[in-house]
């Protein structure tokens, strides 16, 4: 297991200690429907976490096991804690700054409004961007999630939406750019009205 700095798999290895710490009798599968990752994988973690001694394994009858974070292990929670904190914070900062340079450019070319792609957290710091413009946010579209709102408007489902006019959509979604940018393009939305904060159009 990598525990790099901002890895995935130290992010990963944070959520595992953090479901463990408020449920020690949470099962392998459990454990990987919490996190959204194969069970094999949890079982590797684990594996892991026990050789480097942050955890430790409690039999129970009939083939259960909790999985109890050691003094050591509760040290480590902290560390990965503080380290991804301190990148979220970094993130938060060049993605707001990305955000407003492509909203400011987006006004110079004579746009008012704008149409985000993608909600989760990248997508609250693009709204603090646009606000910070004085641009309004249109539509909300999302290829999941759909039936939830954001900002107080509806998240529509791009298999569905109907564009209308020649808005700029906005990518706001970092991990999932390539597939939201793929399924606008299979929709027939041209190239040239697709944004995001990287500078790729």
């Amino acid at each position: 297991m990598n525990d790099t700095r901002n890895s995935p798999e130290a992010y990963r290895t944070l959520q595992l200690m953090n479901e463990l710490e408020q449920d020690d009798s949470l099962s392998q599968r459990e454990l990987a429907g919490r996190l959204g990752v194969a069970v094999g994988l949890v079982n590797s973690y684990l594996k892991n976490l026990v050789a480097k001694g942050f955890l430790r394994v409690k039999n129970y009858p009939r083939n259960r096991y909790a999985y109890l974070l050691t003094p050591k292990g509760i040290a480590e929670k902290s560390r990965l804690a503080y380290q991804h904190l301190h990148y979220f914070n970094n993130l938060y900062t060049v993605v707001r700054q990305d955000y407003l340079s492509l909203f400011r450019q987006l006004q110079r070319d004579g746009h008012d409004s704008v149409i985000f792609c993608g909600v989760d957290e990248v997508a609250e710091i693009a709204s603090l961007s646009l606000q910070e413009t004085g641009m309004v946010l249109s539509v909300v579209v999302d290829s999941r999630g759909y039936k939830s709102d954001f900002l107080g408007r509806n998240v529509q489902p791009i298999e569905s939406w109907q564009m209308i006019g020649d808005l700029p959509i906005v990518i706001t979604s970092l991990k999932r750019s390539e597939l939201l940018r793929q399924l606008l393009l299979r929709k027939g939305i041209p190239e040239e009205q697709l944004f995001a904060p990287d500078g790729s159009e």
